[in-house]
């Protein structure tokens, strides 16, 4: 999705079907287990009332994931830090840091372990294609669930298969 449109903007995921969007771009698949990972957030002092915004609407999140039958893993965080824009200006940012590499121990745990069939990796993080050659020599299926507007070629290239989700697919499940 865009995130420059105004409408995207809005979006409130506290609300979103998580399940049906899951549920329409993954038909004839049974998901045994739905895993939703997060950074979590910390409060950032610069930044308090947004900071506090976005933990609480976090912690909506993972209520109404949990709610409708998601195991949420906080894992990693988010960090806040100072990087220089374009035009020579101090800029706070915030970056995840952590949350791949939980998802990679938690597939490989879970394939080692024979626990794990098939992954349905819904991340377009590319430092997930290590594990996910690992579940290939485990002999395990591997699929690829990413965003048509933003595939990740490495992803595709490590997996059996790739799902990509229209927009149009991710506007159909906004607040129901």
């Amino acid at each position: 999705m865009n995130p420059e449109n105004s409408r995207e903007k809005q979006i409130n995921f506290a609300i979103y079907d998580f399940s049906g969007l899951l549920s329409k771009v993954l038909t004839g698949i049974k998901l045994d287990k739905k895993i939703f990972y997060l950074g979590k957030l910390e409060l950032h002092k610069e930044t308090e009332k947004k900071s506090n915004d976005l933990i609480e609407k976090q912690r909506l999140l993972k209520l109404h994931l949990e709610q409708r039958g998601f195991e949420v893993i906080l894992a990693g965080r988010v960090r806040g830090h100072i990087e220089n824009c374009p035009k020579g200006h101090e800029v706070l940012t915030f970056k995840e840091k952590g949350v791949d590499v939980r998802m990679a121990v938690d597939m490989i745990t879970a394939a080692c372990n024979k626990n794990l069939k098939a992954a349905i990796i819904g991340s377009s993080d590319s430092d997930l294609q290590p594990a996910v050659r690992e579940l290939r020599n485990q002999k395990i299926e591997r699929v690829y669930l990413g965003f048509e507007s933003q595939p990740n070629k490495g992803l595709t290239a490590t997996t059996n298969r790739t799902i990509l989700i229209r927009n149009s697919e991710l506007e159909e499940f906004i607040g129901k």
